[in-house]
């Protein structure tokens, strides 16, 4: 007999949602339609672990953004789906060569390495983005048993500094990896927001640029949790399914990532959501430049801002708005803008800048 749940809860809300800020697009909440999607998702039983009907679905459309040959595995978080996909990539002797400012070497705790077992080549870059030339600094050694066994070269789009790669740039890099016997990861956390900075499909910059595994991102996009990885190139990698339970990231009730994916990529919610945060981005960034004293220390190409401005007034503001340092002993600050971010916010946001830089 199946219980009837009403609306009822006994649970309470511990926050103010008038409280806003510009920390991270993971402070925002979850899209209505995502948050519609699990709901439909959520009467009667499925079959757990990726055998359930949502999860079929979702290899379609899948297929309508990345080509016939794409193949998604539902994870819990970004991390597990760059650990897990780079494992697919690698031998036990393997190394991924990747930006110095990359999330999966600054900003994962150390899993790829310690629980992926592989090891990161770290390069330099002003921008974030990686480029042949670039790769090559690490690129060699491929038969010194003393060095770890440059595999697979791992770019991030957009970049962990805001910066969109190119079509023809992401060409290049995947066109240089594959002549060196390289496969190619791209961490795609806010992929949508690339596609929606180039005006392009998101086959353009990945399946169609010959990328092998995509790590797709979808809480940054508005889901309430789950990424995905992908794999376009099937021969590229092996044993994704036993990867992905060893790694600790195959979801019993998997219909729920995959119900919210379907939300955000069924339609086009995943581009009105990167569109409206890359232009609220746009606002902030142009707000900021009529502000003196205030650098702005990349291209504003997608949904963050990077500005430089003393340390002092960022410490003022931050006990009006939340955002993060990303360089404090420099002053350099990081501002993001989400699927919910209003002009409102952004007004309100540039006002406060305005009233502490004057004190």
């Amino acid at each position: 007999m199946t219980a009837a749940l009403g609306p009822k809860t006994d649970a309470r809300r511990h926050h103010d949602p008038s409280v806003r800020g510009f920390a991270s697009d993971n402070y925002a909440g979850v899209h209505p339609e995502v948050l519609a999607a699990i709901a439909l998702a959520n009467d009667g039983h499925q079959v757990a672990y990726g055998e359930d009907q949502y999860t079929e679905h979702l290899q379609r459309i899948m297929h309508s953004h990345f080509g016939p040959t794409a193949e998604a595995f539902p994870v819990f978080n970004g991390t597990g789906a760059n650990v897990t996909a780079l494992q697919a990539l690698t031998d036990r002797w393997g190394a991924v060569i990747c930006a110095g400012s990359a999330h999966i070497n600054v900003d994962e705790g150390g899993a790829p390495e310690r629980m992926g077992g592989l090891k990161l080549l770290t390069v330099a870059t002003p921008d974030g983005k990686l480029t042949p030339e670039l790769i090559d600094r690490q690129a060699w050694g491929w038969e010194d048993e003393h060095r770890a066994m440059p595999q697979v070269v791992s770019i991030t789009q957009n970049t962990e500094l805001g910066t969109v790669y190119t079509v023809d740039e992401i060409k290049a890099i995947v066109e240089h990896a594959h002549a060196k016997g390289m496969k190619v990861h791209l961490d795609g956390a806010r992929i949508a927001n690339a596609a929606a900075s180039l005006d392009v499909p998101m086959r353009a910059f990945t399946s169609a640029a010959g990328v092998d595994v995509i790590s797709y991102g979808g809480t940054k996009n508005g889901m309430m949790f789950g990424e995905a990885v992908v794999v376009l190139n099937p021969d590229a990698v092996s044993h994704m399914k036993h990867l992905r339970k060893l790694s600790m990231q195959l979801a019993s009730k998997m219909r729920f990532v995959s119900v919210q994916l379907e939300a955000l990529l069924a339609k086009d919610l995943w581009l009105r959501n990167a569109r409206h945060a890359n232009t609220m981005a746009q606002r902030l960034a142009a707000g900021v430049r009529g502000v003196d004293g205030v650098e702005i220390l990349y291209p504003v190409q997608a949904n963050a801002v990077f500005a430089r401005l003393p340390h002092e007034v960022s410490r003022r503001l931050q006990e009006r708005f939340r955002f993060y340092f990303w360089d404090e002993a420099a002053g350099d600050v990081r501002w993001m803008c989400s699927f919910d971010t209003s002009e409102d916010d952004v007004d309100a946001f540039l006002q406060a800048l305005k009233e502490e830089m004057s004190r």
